[in-house]
């Protein structure tokens, strides 16, 4: 601690003392073209403007413009012409050194004489989605205090989005578990978000995205696209930057876990990319605070845009990772915390890649998108009893995990109407071998299989969207098909009919009513497809898709361009949610253990489930103060294997997150974020099977008691983060300095108590009934420490 407090004083020093040589007279440009957001055809002879400024221009013939002057920072452009609703582009970043290139996409006008002014800002609502979505730009993602510029963390700041007291990255939506949501970038689907990923499932202690690389995210809790299916709490769309196409430009970032190079520019007249390589450095710094794991992480992403003509242009990205992680075995008289986190966390490496091509063709009246990936993800995990490599291990699991995807859509406008219609096929194929020790019936059991699985999935969709009453009233209709061959319950698409419906209708200028509903089908996770028993699946005749039906009701107040308030009720209930036949413990409350695989156990699809409540929403978004506060009250219960509702291992009650930016004089900014999360309920401790020396020795960790499934309950979480940021921009280069304090009055979180084996004086375990049964100790579990870190960036 004292280490990092003396870096924080080391930085502001810096900070104050190139105070001096600050370079405000400098100035940059920004470049772009304007089109039609339906075929693709430029915009010609559009007014562009940096927005708050008098800095404009207008489009050439071909929609291309320039706009010279610019203070550097972040802005917002401004875009109108005759024919087209008025546009707004997202944050972008101005510099010196490098001259960024933005296309701004207008939707046509229905409307020749419109009886109400409809906001196309920053919060403008979605017709598909007008009740549950929200959007960041690239200034909230990457200022984002307390996340070290790490996008999963940024999306933990979103509305409805629950969190872990253990600084994991889990995609908790409105009470569902964190395998129920899909993540998108520029349309491909990316299946492993996060390093030392949790298989099955959303979460890991570290992101893989590249925040320089995100331009903006489109959040939906609900009211799904119809052309994106197998989700059933949250969709994510990631839109990525556009490589410059004016010169290379570089940027070297050191973080407080990572260090990155970024580097940007044109291949060609036609073509652009974007590609950057990070290597963590975690395994020193948790070496020399004594942490049990050491953990290194590798990861690297890619993205190009050939623009062939108007009509014919194809985005390819790709990005992968590589992990590696050791026990810190090599330490001197281990606490308790230590000693109950290597005795019972394996070894863990992964990698794991998307490579994907996006290609659109576009017509006079809409275009045509033809997706093709691929993602595989080789996961292995192992342990050896009480970490002796000189035994057999008790824990032996290695998986390969791939992916093909094709996917097709059409979209056109048509007398006012917003057609999409999309097919898809998914091609899975899953290899596990599995060896590893179960105490069951008294006794210590040798289980194994291994499994090759191979299934495709076949999707159709189809969605109209339209407005009317001078745009007063927007209606969206959806239906989805799913099918996959694993099974007769899963094969026939209509078994898997998912309806949507969504309506918003504007009363006045500032003030909306919106309502959606919708039902959404989900694949179960390869993990428990492929589990097998006496080398049979144990879960094939049972299995069957995941359903969630949504409703959704929001009243949203938009006083002027720069305030949003909403609020949302909303309510989900599941039906054939997999219940562990082991447990009775519903699959929905798994996923949130470090090193961990979700759902290789025999299932029952026959669980339920509910998530309800409501959500407040405020949002500003001034020319130098930005906030994004929110409330979400909510109740998250699944059955047990008697049919019993126990509420769900995310059913904190109480989510507030706040969020907000300041910009200062001289390019400086000071952000924060409180976060507050109710009491999680978890499963107390089997302290009678635990002390049995077989079971014990088996998995090297406690037992749980399943007959008080999720019975007790945690205290509430609460952290405020807080986050400095100095930019500097010279002739040829800009610096750009940060500090990151997460936990600023450390708050001191009271987790489940550690449980751990007493020693004797000898280093030997201390046994009672003639050696059957261990001596065990409860160890009050407490964490929270005042974490400073700092940032460089350095942008040529």
């Amino acid at each position: 601690m004292k280490q990092n407090r003396l870096l924080a004083i080391l930085t502001f020093f810096i900070l104050f003392s190139l105070n001096a040589f600050d370079a405000n007279a400098q100035i940059g440009s920004v470049k772009g073209q304007i089109i039609n957001s339906i075929n693709n055809q430029p915009v010609p002879f559009a007014a562009v403007q940096v927005k708050n400024t008098t800095i404009g221009a207008s489009t050439d013939d071909k929609g291309f413009f320039e706009l010279k002057g610019i203070k550097p920072g972040f802005i917002r452009l401004i875009v109108s012409s005759l024919g087209y609703q008025n546009a707004e582009s997202g944050d972008i970043f101005i510099s010196n050194e490098n001259v960024p290139f933005v296309e701004i996409k207008m939707q046509p006008s229905t409307q020749q004489l419109k009886e109400v002014k409809i906001s196309a800002g920053i919060f403008r609502q979605s017709d598909i989605a007008p009740v549950s979505m929200q959007r960041l730009g690239i200034k909230q993602i990457v200022d984002n205090p307390g996340s070290n510029r790490d996008i999963s963390r940024v999306i933990q700041s979103l509305p409805g989005i629950g969190s872990t007291p253990n600084y994991r990255n889990d995609i908790i939506v409105r009470g569902g578990g964190p395998s129920e949501s899909r993540f998108y970038l520029d349309g491909i689907e990316i299946p492993v978000l996060n390093h030392f990923a949790t298989q099955g499932a959303s979460g890991g202690p570290v992101g893989i995205l590249n925040a320089d690389f995100i331009q903006s995210l489109n959040y939906y809790a609900s009211s799904f696209p119809a052309d994106r299916g197998n989700a059933l709490s949250g969709v994510f769309e990631f839109f990525l930057k556009e490589g410059s196409h004016d010169k290379n430009h570089f940027q070297f970032a050191v973080g407080a876990s990572e260090a990155a190079i970024t580097s940007d520019g044109p291949l060609g007249k036609k073509t652009s990319y974007i590609f950057s390589v990070r290597r963590s450095y975690l395994q020193f710094l948790f070496s020399a605070f004594g942490l049990p794991f050491l953990p290194t992480f590798n990861d690297y992403q890619l993205k190009t845009k050939t623009q062939f003509d108007s009509k014919n242009q194809l985005t390819i990205i790709s990005l992968g990772s590589y992990d590696q992680m050791k026990l810190n075995t090599g330490i001197k008289n281990p606490d308790a915390s230590q000693q109950y986190i290597l005795a019972q966390i394996p070894v863990n490496n992964q990698w794991s890649y998307t490579i994907g091509a996006n290609f659109k063709h576009f017509t006079k009246n809409g275009f045509h998108t033809f997706v093709l990936s691929r993602s595989m993800l080789y996961n292995q995990l192992y342990k050896y009893p009480d970490n002796n490599t000189s035994l057999r291990r008790s824990l032996d699991y290695e998986s390969k995990q791939s992916e093909n995807r094709i996917r097709y859509e059409y979209t056109f406008l048509q007398k006012g109407y917003t057609f999409n219609f999309s097919t898809n096929l998914d091609f899975l194929k899953y290899y596990n071998t599995t060896t590893q020790d179960v105490y069951e019936n008294d006794s210590t059991q040798y289980a194994q299989y291994e499994t090759l699985l191979r299934t495709t999935g076949y999707g159709l969709s189809g969605q109209v969207s339209k407005k009317y009453f001078g745009d007063r009233l927007s209606l969206s209709l959806g239906i989805r098909f799913d099918g996959n061959n694993y099974n007769s319950n899963m094969s026939n698409p209509l078994k898997q009919f998912s309806p949507r419906f969504a309506a918003s209708y504007a009363f006045n200028e500032k003030t909306s009513v919106s309502a959606s509903l919708g039902r959404y089908s989900e694949l179960p996770a390869a993990t428990t497809l492929g589990f097998k028993t006496n080398n049979i699946y144990a879960n094939k005749s049972t299995s069957s898709y995941i359903d969630a039906n949504h409703y959704n009701l929001g009243l949203s107040y938009q006083p002027d361009k720069n305030m949003f308030f909403q609020l949302t009720g909303f309510y989900k209930f599941y039906e054939n949610y997999p219940i562990n036949l082991v447990t009775g413990s519903s699959l929905a409350n798994e996923g949130a253990a470090y090193s961990s695989v979700v759902g290789t156990v025999p299932a029952i699809f026959e669980g339920k489930g509910k998530a309800y409540g409501f959500e407040l929403v405020n949002r500003l978004n001034f020319e130098h103060f930005n906030l994004i506060a929110s409330y979400t009250f909510v109740r998250s219960l699944f059955t047990d294997l008697n049919g019993n509702y126990i509420p769900s291992s995310w059913d904190s009650k109480n989510l507030i997150t706040i969020t907000g930016s300041q910009a200062l004089k001289r390019n400086w900014q000071i952000g924060f974020k409180w976060r507050f999360v109710g009491g999680l309920p978890y499963t107390p401790f089997d302290l009678q099977k635990s002390a049995n020396v077989q079971a014990w020795n088996a998995t090297g960790k406690p037992y749980l008691d399943y007959n008080l499934l999720n019975a007790d309950r945690l205290p509430s979480f609460n952290q405020l983060d807080m986050r400095i940021d100095k930019k500097y921009f010279f002739k040829k280069w800009s610096l750009w300095l940060y500090i990151d304090v997460q936990n600023v009055y450390n708050f001191q979180y009271k987790g489940q108590d550690y449980i751990i084996r007493e020693k004797a004086p000898d280093g030997s375990y201390l046994t009672t009934n003639n050696g059957a049964d261990y001596v065990l100790q409860s160890i009050e579990n407490i964490s929270g420490t005042v974490l400073p870190t700092i940032g460089i960036i350095i942008g040529f």
